[in-house]
């Protein structure tokens, strides 16, 4: 992952990178349009009135602060707070009292609505209310309640309890002040609202990426009017088997944001645009999505100063604002938040009923507030920064930045670690989540102060959950500090993780490097090396050669730089060493020869990643070969760079896309590649005599299936000359016939059925591979 111009999935280990090198965010300081705050008196009563307010009985707060916010926001909304006892005929009242504690965020509570926020070291918390129905959403009248320390404040919760409010539709947030200690961590500022951390909807601009919705405050809303969702009575979980996934990493907006995807506008690039497209995902074969993040996120976040990056929009995601709220301008229509969240709730549905699994890249490693230097305060920082970020105490208490994006979250910290345990149970039990894939996992595993934990709180207790025990969870083993635990992510036996050593090892071997068929043979047949540890399995690999950062698999054969020029960085982000090869030619070209021996590489990886042992993942778009020109890094392009292109795919459907989609259902109709124990002598042999040969760019095995005989023989070649293989005699009373042979045209490249084979040798074409069935 990487939302801040950098690839930050290392290619061996990570050093921590300068501010220079990861591109940080340069953030400015925020202050939303103000209106007048009035303090509340305890258990009193609010009014909210039709015509003009009597200020005459309102004690004002702060009138100073007050009235040049009203100065800096040039239409300040109206707030105020109406005296005990105060009754009028046209006013609505509500009254408010106590509260409790828990549950966090706002829940329904006899005769009205509780609002309660975590702050340890918060010395005043006022609850901030918009009432839409007064006005429109940038003029509407903001009611205030300043909590009291002695009534309102159980331990470090504040907590409110209101009556007479509407079930939905209010928007709010919170003003928090306190210690104004920069060197003790605290960046307390009551000027801003701030957002709750446990809002399960946020409200703010409608579309994405429209510039002329840029200033749009953040705020928590809520819905309690609407019905349940329906699941319907035929729903069912499909609960698949990790070692039966086939996963396809895709990103919501991205896959029908383009014209070509031939939805209507306000469908494209939404939730909805996904179930349209669930055909596609049948055809291909695959049967779980893993959904680059839809936490909301503020896609404009480049746009808020002048800087080399302001052109771009933030498509990939990884700037979490919340974590309870799904992102609410993939609603259709610009529907909002509400809309949103039955949206995805339809999504997963359609999905599930497909067979589909859900799996959510999520993000909790770091936050969208960026870093000191230039902070965007919306909600953690303002709250209790001390609690929610590490900080570096002996340096000013400047944020540690094992994130590559200006600060980390304080993962294993009581209450931080209870705020993401929560967040998950939500996406489980609200949406049906089947699983989550952890970027930059190795920061859950550092304490306070970023020091490695040998045993996490945090990792455990999302293994031993037991509402997460159905789902899969999967690390990214690394961080941007060095951290790299491919193999050694502490796991109590049920974490997979991203393999990022198969990508590497796979990548090298395949475009031809010398010395590594021994371990591209140790990745194929399912890396024990690093996982064959106490009772973790095979599918505990997640097994990619591409994924969101990186290359597509069309680049990875067509480029041996990469070429990130429209990022604004001076090409200084994403990564340099991409074991790419261009197959001769850097970019694109009409050379027939090369775009050949191109689309005989792509065909080679896919072969690999289908035929190893473990959980394959593949990357949106490469199906029918998307390039991105090279651009390694392409986290911040709304368009065709990233967008997923329906008319490519029709035209290389009957070449491309049906080898891809005939070599996934051959692993998924043969379960000797996907086996839930390691392989042992018995179920491979090895057709290699000299393991120790560095120039051997050639291997070949028989995998045995000892219940039909229906052996599998597999050979890939990434010499620049013919090999002429010995073929193993086929298991008794069974022939050989051909599957794959990526040297040969469509549709003889692959042929599902088997196309008969004889003799006692083949020879295999430079770059290449083929597959051989055993069959009676």
């Amino acid at each position: 992952m990487d939302s801040v111009g950098t690839n930050r999935t290392p290619l061996r280990s990570v050093a921590p990178a300068s501010a220079t090198q990861r591109g940080a965010l340069l953030h400015p300081h925020r202050r939303p349009a103000l209106g007048n705050r009035l303090a509340a008196t305890k258990l009193g009563i609010v009014s909210r009135c039709g015509g003009g307010l009597d200020f005459g009985k309102v004690q004002r707060l702060d009138a100073a602060r007050s009235t040049a916010a009203k100065a800096q926001s040039g239409k300040a909304g109206r707030s105020a707070i109406k005296e005990m006892g105060h009754t009028s005929s046209d006013c609505e009242v509500m009254k408010y009292s106590s509260g409790k504690a828990f549950p966090l965020g706002v829940s329904q509570v006899e005769g009205g609505l509780n609002f309660a926020i975590f702050s340890q070291h918060a010395s005043s918390v006022t609850l901030c209310l918009k009432l839409p129905e007064r006005g429109t959403q940038d003029d509407v009248e903001i009611v205030e309640f300043a909590l009291d320390r002695q009534k309102n404040k159980t331990g470090d919760i504040w907590h409110v309890s209101v009556e007479g409010l509407p079930a939905s539709g209010v928007l709010y947030g919170y003003r928090i002040n306190g210690p104004q200690g920069w060197q003790q961590g605290h960046r307390f500022d009551d000027s801003v609202i701030l957002l709750d951390p446990y809002a399960k909807l946020v409200s703010g601009r409608k579309y994405f990426g429209v510039d002329e919705e840029k200033p749009s405050q953040l705020f928590g809303t809520y819905d309690f009017n609407s019905s349940p969702f329906d699941w319907g009575d035929d729903y069912r979980l499909p609960n698949l088997p990790e070692a039966d996934l086939v996963i396809y990493e895709m990103n919501v907006r991205a896959f029908t944001a383009d014209e070509s995807s031939r939805l209507g506008p306000t469908v494209r690039g939404s939730y909805l645009g996904v179930i349209d497209k669930i055909p596609h995902l049948l055809e291909l074969g695959v049967n779980a999505v893993e959904l680059l993040p839809v936490f909301e996120f503020d896609e404009l976040e480049f746009r808020r100063f002048p800087n080399p990056r302001d052109h771009m929009v933030n498509t990939w995601g990884y700037s979490t604002i919340n974590f309870f709220a799904p992102m609410s301008r993939y609603a259709s229509g610009g529907g909002g938040p509400v809309a949103a969240s039955t949206e995805l709730k339809q999504m997963v549905k359609a999905l599930h009923n497909a067979g589909i699994e859900v799996i959510l890249d999520v993000v909790y490693n770091h936050t969208n507030e960026a870093d000191d230097a230039n902070p965007y305060m919306t909600s953690f920082r303002g709250i209790d920064n001390k609690v929610y970020y590490m900080l570096d105490l002996d340096n000013n208490a400047q944020l540690l930045n094992f994130s590559g994006c200006g600060n980390t979250l304080n993962c294993n910290h009581p209450v931080v670690k209870e705020l993401v345990l929560d967040s998950l149970r939500h996406w489980v039990e609200e949406y049906h989540i089947d699983g989550f894939r952890f970027d930059l996992a190795s920061v859950l595993c550092r304490g306070s102060d970023g020091s490695p934990l040998d045993a996490p709180p945090l990792i455990k207790e999302i293994a031993k959950d037991s509402v997460l025990s159905r789902c899969k969870i999967i690390a990214e083993p690394w961080d941007c500090g060095g951290l790299y635990l491919v193999g050694r992510f502490p796991n109590w036996d049920r974490w997979a993780e991203w393999n990022g050593q198969y990508r590497d090892d796979i990548r090298r071997f395949i475009k031809g490097d010398p010395g590594m068929k021994g371990v591209f043979a140790t990745r194929v047949s399912g890396s024990a090396d690093l996982y064959q540890v106490n009772k973790r399995k095979p599918y505990h690999s997640v097994n990619f050669i591409i994924a969101h950062d990186g290359f597509t698999l069309c680049d990875l054969v067509s480029y041996n730089s990469k070429h990130n020029d429209a990022n604004g960085e001076g090409g200084r982000d994403g990564c340099n060493d991409n074991y790419s090869w261009n197959c001769g030619i850097e970019g694109e070209t009409n050379d027939l020869n090369v775009r050949r021996l191109r689309s005989k590489q792509m065909k080679n990886f896919h072969v690999a990643l289908m035929t190893s042992q473990g959980t394959p993942m593949m990357l949106m778009g490469d199906e029918y070969g998307h390039t991105r020109y090279g651009n390694n890094n392409s986290y911040g392009h709304d368009t065709h760079i990233n967008n997923f292109q329906w008319g490519q795919l029709e035209e290389r459907k009957d070449g491309h896309f049906r080898f891809f989609s005939e070599m996934i259902r051959f692993r998924r109709n043969h379960p000797i590649l996907r086996r839930d124990r390691f392989l042992s002598k018995n179920d491979v042999t090895w057709h290699e005599d000299c393991w120790e040969n560095q120039e051997s760019k050639f291997l070949a095995f028989t995998i045995h299936d000892h219940n039909s005989g229906g052996d599998i023989y597999l050979a890939f070649n990434a010499h620049e000359y013919f090999v002429d293989a010995v073929i193993p005699a086929p298991p008794h009373h069974k022939s050989w016939t051909r599957v794959v042979d990526t040297n040969l045209e469509p549709p003889n490249d692959i042929v599902p059925e088997g196309a008969p084979f004889t003799g006692s040798r083949y020879r295999i074409a430079p770059y290449s591979s083929i597959l051989l069935k055993a069959k009676p």
